[in-house]
């Protein structure tokens, strides 16, 4: 079945970097998917984001990385109230980060993205090639939405 068809019938984790580039307007995001994300939050469907997301945006604006025109903690919020919902980072994710097969990604944030992402059998929206390619096998679902 084609991703975009999967996107219709899953639910989907926004990697960090998607969640930046689809509130700020970035031209990388395709249509499709800009068009999928808008969608979504008419019917009131749940776009999650992850925990580790969130302390990687703090982290990002703490190192200048990102600009946002706020706080990052008031920028978070607002997302929120729009709608994203915030998954935590449960012990069973936490520790099945550790134990994903064939090693996707040594980096902890991806990890643990992409372990949240099968605890809760979603499709993960991510723009990393690393990801993307560990979700040619069966473990977790992959989109990029800049195709």
């Amino acid at each position: 079945m084609p991703v975009y068809k999967q996107l219709r019938r899953n639910k989907i984790l926004l990697d960090t970097h998607v969640v930046i580039w689809l509130v700020l307007g970035d031209p990388k995001i395709g249509s499709y998917f800009k068009e999928h994300v808008e969608y979504m939050m008419e019917q009131e469907e749940d776009i999650f984001i992850s925990a580790i997301s969130i302390w990687e945006i703090g982290m990002l604006v703490e190192r200048k990385k990102v600009d946002l025109e706020n706080d990052p903690l008031d920028w978070i919020e607002e997302l929120l109230k729009k709608g994203f919902t915030l998954l935590p980072i449960t012990p069973s994710i936490a520790i099945n980060s550790s134990r994903l097969p064939e090693s996707p990604h040594g980096d902890p944030a991806d990890r643990l993205l992409v372990a949240t992402a099968n605890e809760h059998h979603a499709i993960l929206v991510t723009h990393d090639r690393k990801i993307l390619d560990y979700g040619k096998g069966k473990f977790i679902g992959v989109y990029d939405p800049c195709a």
